[in-house]
């Protein structure tokens, strides 16, 4: 069985809470111009997370859809 993958829009918002919405860094850097890297934060236990991007003079925070199953009795 054959599971097709489908990109997920992903929400980015800036420092000044601007809304940037893209399915790829591709996409979102058509819509902000400048160089791009990775943004990252130290998490509790020490490890190392990339969270969003920086782009230009733009910090970008990627918020991306969180989906899980209940399990509910009938």
């Amino acid at each position: 069985m054959e599971t097709q993958t489908k990109k997920q829009t992903v929400l980015y918002v800036s420092q000044y809470g601007d809304k940037f919405y893209a399915k790829t860094v591709k996409e979102l850097r058509e819509q902000v111009k400048g160089r791009c890297g990775k943004m990252y934060i130290d998490d509790i236990d020490g490890s190392t997370c990339h969270v969003g991007y920086v782009i230009g003079n733009l910090w970008l925070t990627a918020y991306a859809p969180l989906v899980k199953k209940l399990n509910v009795d009938k």
